[in-house]
């Protein structure tokens, strides 16, 4: 049985319209430190601050990769519980995107593709940290592209 019996092969037509695929998944870079270790004064109830950065690189005239950057830090009063940095990379092929789709893919879809693996390193960064298991909220990759397109030029949230 072949793949084109099998109903495998794509279509003709499918191999000229467009293409977003993931093509590997890795941890590119990660960061780690709880000044005093696990050993926390008064109540559990420290203040988190979570940033996200999407960057893109190319390297193949189809081929980008995405960087999801999530950078999350736990403050008790004044002083930092711990501070984990988590740089989560997909290599997806991009082939035949308008300019506009290709925006997209980068500041929305590929970012919530790679946000899971990232939720998943902080979590047992900060476990094997010596903390309460740690999970970030869902994140609206939508939601937040739109609100980026929508925004005046040279202003950043």
């Amino acid at each position: 049985m072949t793949n084109e019996a099998a109903g495998i092969a794509p279509a003709p037509e499918a191999t000229n319209g467009p293409v977003l695929a993931l093509q590997s998944v890795y941890l590119k870079d990660c960061s780690y430190e709880a000044p005093n270790g696990p050993r926390v004064d008064g109540n559990w109830n420290p203040q988190i601050n979570l940033d996200l950065h999407t960057g893109a690189a190319t390297l193949a005239a189809d081929v980008r990769e995405i960087v999801l950057t999530v950078t999350v830090s736990a403050k008790q009063s004044d002083s930092t519980i711990f501070l984990v940095e988590v740089k989560q990379a997909g290599i997806f092929v991009m082939r035949n995107l308008s300019e506009e789709d290709a925006k997209r893919a980068i500041g929305s879809v590929c970012p919530g593709v790679l946000f899971p693996y990232a939720r998943a390193a902080v979590s047992h960064l900060v476990t094997q940290g010596g903390f309460p298991q740690f999970l970030l909220p869902p994140v609206n990759f939508d939601a937040l592209y739109a609100a980026n397109q929508n925004q005046p030029p040279g202003q950043t949230n």
